[in-house]
C-alpha cells in the first residue's frame, strides 16, 4: 500500500505534524502484557534503581513505536512505511507521581528518493532530553 500524501506535493523540509504521547506506569503494564516483554525495570522502581536507572523506564520499543505515530498518522497508511530505525539514546523515565512522563515528536521530510519514496528524520525528546537518536524512516508516497 502508499500513503495518502501525494509525492509530488512534497518537498524537502515539510514539517509533519508533532505529536506528544505521554506514558504512564499503567501505560508500561497494558504495553509489558501485549509484548510479553516483563522486565522489571519497566514496572519494579526498587529493581530499576538497584540496577543504576533513575526509576522505572519506558520499553524502547513501546517509545520507537510512540515515534512512528507521527509519520503514519501524517502518511495516512501505516503500510507506507517501508523502512524505520532509530539508535536509543536515552531511556524514557516513568515515574510513578501520577503525572508519568511524555514523549515529544517532530518529524521533517529530510530526502526525496527514487520510486517515490521520502526519508523522514524524526526527533523524540522526553523530559527535555533526546531519548532516540538517527531515527529515520523511508515512506513510499502516493
Amino acid at each position: 500500500m502508499t500513503a495518502k500524501i501525494a509525492y509530488d506535493e512534497v518537498e524537502v523540509g515539510t514539517e509533519l505534524p508533532a505529536g506528544t504521547f505521554p506514558v504512564t506506569r499503567a501505560t508500561l503494564v497494558r504495553y509489558a502484557g501485549a509484548s510479553g516483554d516483563f522486565n522489571p525495570i519497566h514496572w519494579n522502581e526498587k529493581f530499576a534503581v538497584e540496577v543504576g536507572l533513575p526509576d522505572v523506564i519506558a520499553h524502547g520499543m513501546f517509545t520507537m513505536a510512540e515515534a512512528i505515530r507521527v509519520v503514519t498518522d501524517w502518511a495516512g497508511d501505516p503500510a507506507a512505511v517501508v523502512e524505520y530505525g532509530v539508535r536509543f539514546t536515552k531511556p524514557v523515565v516513568v515515574p510513578n507521581d501520577g503525572v508519568g512522563a511524555v514523549i515529544e515528536v517532530s518529524a521533517k521530510v529530510a530526502a526525496k528518493l527514487d520510486d517515490r519514496q521520502v526519508r523522514v528524520d524524526l526527533t523524540a525528546t522526553s523530559a527535555g532530553q533526546k531519548v532516540l537518536g538517527m531515527s529515520r524512516a523511508v515512506v513510499r508516497l502516493a
